[in-house]
This record gives C-alpha cells, sequence and structure tokens, in this order.
C-alpha cells in the first residue's frame, strides 16, 4: 500500500493547526545554513526542533541580503565563506525532513534561485521535501515565474506584507497568499528589537481583514519571549532570525544546541494562551 507523501502545503498547515489545536503561537525559526560553520548546522536545526519550533527557515547565504540587518548579512558572510551553496541548503533541508518531517523553508534572494534554474530548483526542493520559500527581493506581482515552478511541485511561496502596504495591494493579493502570510512588524531590516512597534496588532487586522484561508505569522525584530506573548491575540505564529542566531553566536562552541533549544523553548512558552 503506498502512502500519500504530504505537499509543503500540507505539512505548513500541518505545523499550524497543532500549534492552534495547543492553544498557542506557532513559532518558526530561521537559521542561516552554514553558520557559525558548515558542521554546525544539522545539529542547530534539530535542537530548535526539540525546543519546540513549528518550522523551520533555512537561511540560504547571498553576497548581498538587502532586507537583513547586522546579524544575518554576518551569519551570510560567514556561511559564504565557509563555501555554502544552495545545493547544500537543499542537502540539509533533505536530511531534517526525513528525520523529522518538519514543514522546511528555504528563505533566500531571487538571484542564487536563478542561477540554480528555476525547474530545476521546483524539482529538486520537492525531492528534498522543502515545503516552501520565502524570497524577500521578489514581490508577488513580479513572481508569476517562479511560482509557476513551484506549483507542479506542491512547493509554496510565501508572501511578505509590510506596514507600509496600502490596503488596495493587500485586497488584491492577500486572498492569492498560499500557506501563510509574513508581516513584517516594521519598516526595516531584519534584526533583534526591545519592543515590537506599536501598531503592528492593527497591521495585522488590516491584512486578516482581507484574508481568512491562511495563518498569519509576524516576524522582524521578534526576539524576547514578552514580545511573543503580546502577539498571541493578534497573530497566528512568530518569526524569529536574528536573536536565534544571536543565542548560538553568544554560546561557546560546546553549548550552541543547549542554548537555541532553551532559547526556542521560551518562546513557545510565551506563546501558549
Amino acid at each position: 500500500m503506498t502512502v500519500a507523501v504530504p505537499t509543503g502545503l500540507e505539512r505548513i498547515a500541518r505545523a499550524f493547526a497543532r500549534a492552534r489545536d495547543e492553544r498557542r503561537l506557532a513559532v518558526v525559526v530561521y537559521l542561516t545554513v552554514g553558520y557559525p560553520d558548515r558542521a554546525a548546522t544539522a545539529g542547530l536545526l534539530r535542537a530548535a526542533l526539540d525546543g519546540g519550533a513549528d518550522v523551520l527557515e533555512l537561511g540560504v547565504p547571498f553576497s548581498d541580503p538587502l532586507a537583513d540587518g547586522a546579524t544575518v548579512q554576518r551569519a551570510s558572510e560567514v556561511a559564504l565563506a565557509n563555501g555554502i551553496t544552495l545545493a547544500d541548503c537543499l542537502a540539509e533541508a533533505r536530511s531534517v525532513v526525513a528525520e523529522r518531517g518538519v514543514p522546511v523553508l528555504l528563505m533566500g534572494y531571487a538571484n542564487p534561485f536563478l542561477r540554480y534554474g528555476l525547474a530545476r530548483f521546483a524539482a529538486d526542493a520537492a525531492a528534498a521535501g522543502v515545503a516552501g520559500v520565502i524570497v524577500p527581493d521578489l514581490p508577488a506581482e513580479e513572481s508569476g515565474e517562479l511560482d509557476a515552478a513551484l506549483a507542479p511541485e506542491g512547493l509554496v511561496r510565501i508572501d511578505l506584507y509590510a506596514p507600509t502596504t496600502p490596503d488596495d495591494r493587500l485586497a488584491a493579493l492577500a486572498p492569492r497568499s498560499r500557506g501563510f502570510i509574513y508581516c513584517v512588524s516594521l519598516t526595516g531590516v531584519t534584526g533583534a528589537r526591545a519592543a515590537l512597534d506599536d501598531d503592528v496588532a492593527a497591521f495585522v487586522a488590516r491584512v486578516r481583514k482581507r484574508t481568512s484561508a491562511v495563518p498569519i505569522a509576524v516576524g522582524f525584530g521578534i526576539s524576547r519571549p514578552e514580545q511573543v506573548a503580546a502577539l498571541r491575540e493578534v497573530a497566528d505564529g512568530v518569526v524569529v532570525g536574528s536573536a536565534a542566531i544571536d543565542a548560538v553566536t553568544r554560546a561557546g562552541p560546546g553549548d550552541r544546541e543547549r542554548a537555541l533549544r532553551a532559547f526556542v523553548a521560551s518562546l513557545v512558552a510565551a506563546g501558549r494562551r
């Protein structure tokens, strides 16, 4: 008897549904593949899952990560110096999906995907069990070629919207979003912040008004459990990247996995309603 393999969309939906059933926010954890070194990635990904992460976001290193702040930029530089390629990112995804069955997203800029070849990338990503991609420098209006390559393979492209996104654009695009909608909490680049902007709740409400079909996750600047707690009645999930990398960076080489696991667990606990 053949067992159907869940699509990327189904994996994401199940992860958010499980968090909802457990009355908590889903936690998406971003880590740059190959940081702080090539050998560390596998253990760190599993440490994040052991801490309770629902979705993994694997950062594809790129030389000009324009949406990212100093932490992710530095991690990307180190990963590139360590020789990490998109193929390496797919290999890490394949390994952790095969072992844990977790939804994995690749977060990267358009150039590495285009150089790899979109059709080839989509096929290889699907074979690796990747659920989808986040491409911050490719607006939804310009993503038709990528979407056409991803769709036959059951992969999704996650849309990002910022507080500056006008209502008419949200009305046109949000209903077509798949997987979940990534709400950028601020106007700026990624990076840990001491506090969330006051208008995050209003922004998420604007987005939710235009679609009820997919969950909404808030990212950029989420770094502390109290910030996650403040979003419990606002969003369906949170995305944490720079703060997760900071937790790894601050720890000694023998303590990185424990530190990341504890940090992620603190976020999961803070998201319980």
